[in-house]
């Protein structure tokens, strides 16, 4: 049988060589037989790297599905992100409506220090609980008891992305306020000011809004409420929620194997930090495909939001003011916990597809990414 990571290399015209029958392996490990093996050359780059990365994430999967107990990580990174929602929402409802001053910043930065320390906590007992062997079952309950030891390197990391997190805030939302020059209003607005549109726009539709009342007044009130909803509070403090997951997810992403080095290999946070940029630099390409392979498939499995706007009417939000009916709310509540859903298990795929290509790249089965292989 032809690996489906093999095949999509060809689909996609990355590689002029017919492709070669490999087993592909179930297990966490990628052994020299696996979809690895068999790439012209060796290069990181080109077809090989694209295969390795889309390989991990297939892989990913097989494992998730073969140890389905792991969907624990997915079900607390969400109550993770709720609990972030809340206290985005808190800010909002104390500063709005009981008139108490509070520091953005300060409020902020407590909750994105609190939020990166449970995900890192998470994803530390995600990579524990994980064994090496593919006879082993996976266990992400007794990773979860492991990662206590490391809670010291867990603090000092989650501290050092949470100040990393805000300062990325600061320059992309207040720098612009403050110092408005062209070049930096430039850059706001092709960067960070498009994701808070991006944001703002996406909740401000039908199923993401589920006001009955036009996707304009979005923070009004609901029908059955008697008054102001709490949807007044609820949407500002999720659109910051979004925001901080964007910049955490890139922060993640970016120190990749900062958690591994430091679980597995008991390396201090400095030796992790620099080791995992090393590995970045060997595995780049495949985390890229990787990422990019998932984000495709949650877009994908998103899709279908399109008919939700089609069939009550709502296609063009801001200039249709159609009230979806009751039942058309109820759909739009059970599409956006769906996608939730989605969302938060490709995140648990991507964790470990991540621990796969930092065994691969441990025990040099991952070449340098660094050139492209004229082979193809």
């Amino acid at each position: 049988m032809i690996p489906a990571a093999e095949i999509t290399g060809h689909w996609i015209g990355l590689c002029r060589k017919p492709p070669a029958m490999h087993v592909l392996q179930t297990g966490i490990g990628f052994p020299p037989e696996s979809v690895f093996a068999g790439f012209p050359g060796g290069a990181g780059g080109g077809s090989g790297a694209i295969r390795r990365g889309i390989g991990a994430a297939i892989s990913g999967i097989r494992t998730l599905n073969r140890n389905r107990q792991l969907l624990w990580f997915a079900l607390l990174a969400g109550l993770v992100l709720a609990g972030n929602t809340i206290g985005q929402a808190a800010f909002h409802y104390i500063t709005t409506n009981l008139y108490i001053h509070l520091d953005r910043i300060v409020w902020q930065f407590s909750i994105e220090f609190a939020t990166l320390f449970c995900l890192v906590f998470l994803l530390a007992g995600l990579v524990l609980g994980i064994p090496s062997k593919k006879e082993s079952p996976a266990s992400f309950l007794e990773g979860l008891a492991g990662a206590k030891k490391y809670l010291n390197a867990v603090f000092l990391w989650s501290l050092v992305l949470a100040i990393a997190g805000m300062l990325l805030v600061i320059v992309f939302s207040y720098v612009p306020a403050r110092f408005p020059t062209p070049e930096i209003l430039f850059l706001y607005h092709n960067g960070f000011g498009r994701l808070d549109s991006f944001l703002f726009d996406s909740l401000s539709q039908f199923p993401f809004n589920l006001s009955r009342l036009p996707p304009m007044d979005i923070f009004t009130e609901i029908p059955g409420y008697g008054g102001r909803s709490v949807l007044l509070w609820f949407y500002p403090g999720l659109r910051e929620a979004l925001i901080f997951s964007a910049i955490n997810l890139l922060l993640l992403v970016m120190t990749l194997f900062v958690v591994p080095l430091i679980v597995l290999q008991q390396k201090t946070l400095g030796e992790a930090v620099t080791g995992s940029f090393a590995l970045m630099r060997k595995t780049w390409a495949e985390v890229t495909a990787c990422t990019i392979f998932l984000g495709v498939v949650v877009l994908g499995i998103s899709l279908p939001f399109l008919l939700l706007q089609a069939a009550p009417g709502t296609v063009i939000p801001l200039r249709v003011y159609y009230h979806p009916t009751d039942m058309w709310i109820a759909l739009g509540l059970l599409y956006d916990l769906a996608l939730a859903g989605v969302i938060f298990v490709a995140a648990t795929i991507g964790g470990i597809a991540a621990l796969e290509l930092y065994r691969s790249a441990k025990a040099g089965q991952v070449p340098e990414s660094s050139g492209m292989d004229p082979a193809g």
